[in-house]
């Protein structure tokens, strides 16, 4: 295991250890123990969550061996040829299985002759046979071919299970995560168990004592550092000359210069923004951020809440998400955020 990836060591096995998407796993598992199993199945969802993995399971719950097995690569056989040699295949008996599975990945970048070739055969395949088909992009599959199959739509995991799962991981290698180095790694992961644990396992060679700290997952991924949402922050809630829109735009400077990704950067810094806000207005929410952020960034925050500065409330929020749409498509990447702390200061 030591030499084996985590997303690959943890691997979901059955039905029941897939995490958060119980409404693909749950119908799948019923229709397995029902003896209803479908002859086609489309699995959709952004990457990282799970398709081929659940693919993998259906194909074992159903009774198919590794030999009755066949995954094909869609973006690189999308020809009306590959589809042609994969349907005439379909017809031959399975070695030693009740079903040959074929599990079809990336299935949009079939050329549109391939898919008129795949049609007949998707419709009406022999009994032998189930196919799996998985996207990225649901939209780009036909409606002609959505409708013969039974479509599954996977869900992203949130930012509180991402940051579950990758502790879990983390303490079944041996590993201590603090729930702030969590956080970041979610936040990383962008939405995907596998980039996820790919981060963790980055994270991990880099720890001496087994407890992993925020400051080293910055250090091992080269995510801003947390002093640089902090000056942002602070500059938000303090009076001049410690804050204002000078000290605001220099801790943009700051994290710029000091090679920050700046899309990265804004999203930390909405959190920040966001559990200020939650730990002002919610009390009853209080125990569950400081067990979430961790001690030390709730006690950062914490210091924030009582500001009588007007440049933390929602209309903040608001400012810097009008920003992250912009930052995209902005020739210089700090600048969405320059401009949102200037809107933000005009009455001065």
């Amino acid at each position: 295991m030591a030499h084996q990836s985590l997303y690959r060591a943890y691997r979901p096995q059955n039905f029941g250890e897939v995490a958060g998407q119980e409404q693909v796993t749950g119908p799948l598992a019923e229709a397995v123990a029902a003896g209803k199993v479908g002859h086609a199945y489309l699995f959709a969802g952004s990457r990282g969550l799970g398709k081929t993995t659940v693919a993998r399971i259906l194909a074992r719950e159903v009774g198919c061996t590794e030999r009755d097995l066949y995954e094909v690569d869609a973006a690189s056989n999308n020809s009306v040829e590959d589809i042609r040699a994969l349907t005439e295949s379909v017809y031959t008996l399975p070695f030693e299985s009740p079903y040959k599975v074929y599990i079809l990945d990336e299935v949009h970048m079939l050329s549109k002759n391939a898919w008129n070739a795949f049609l007949k055969t998707l419709e009406e395949p022999p009994t032998h046979t189930i196919f799996i088909l998985a996207t990225t992009e649901l939209e780009k599959v036909p409606e002609t071919v959505r409708s013969r199959c039974q479509v599954f739509e996977f869900k992203k995991p949130t930012r509180r299970g991402l940051t579950e799962h990758v502790k879990a991981v983390a303490k079944k290698e041996g590993y201590t995560l603090e729930p702030d180095a969590a956080e970041l790694i979610a936040m990383l992961a962008e939405g995907s168990y596998r980039d996820a644990l790919s981060v963790l396992q980055k994270a991990l060679t880099v720890s001496s004592d087994k407890k992993l700290t925020r400051e080293e997952v910055e250090k091992v991924t080269g995510a801003p550092k947390r002093e640089q949402v902090h000056a942002l922050v602070a500059a938000l809630a303090a009076a001049p000359p410690a804050g204002g829109r000078g000290a605001a735009l220099a801790a943009v400077e700051g994290a710029a210069k000091g090679g920050a990704d700046m899309s990265l950067y804004l999203a930390l810094v909405l959190a920040a923004l966001r559990s200020t806000l939650l730990i002002r207005y919610a009390p009853e929410l209080r125990d569950s951020l400081k067990e979430e952020l961790g001690a030390d960034e709730y006690a950062t925050l914490e210091k924030y809440v009582g500001s009588t500065r007007p440049y933390i409330t929602h209309k903040t929020l608001l400012a810097f998400l009008t920003a992250a749409e912009r930052i995209r498509y902005a020739p210089i990447p700090a600048l969405p955020l320059e401009l949102a702390i200037l809107e933000l200061f005009s009455a001065e």
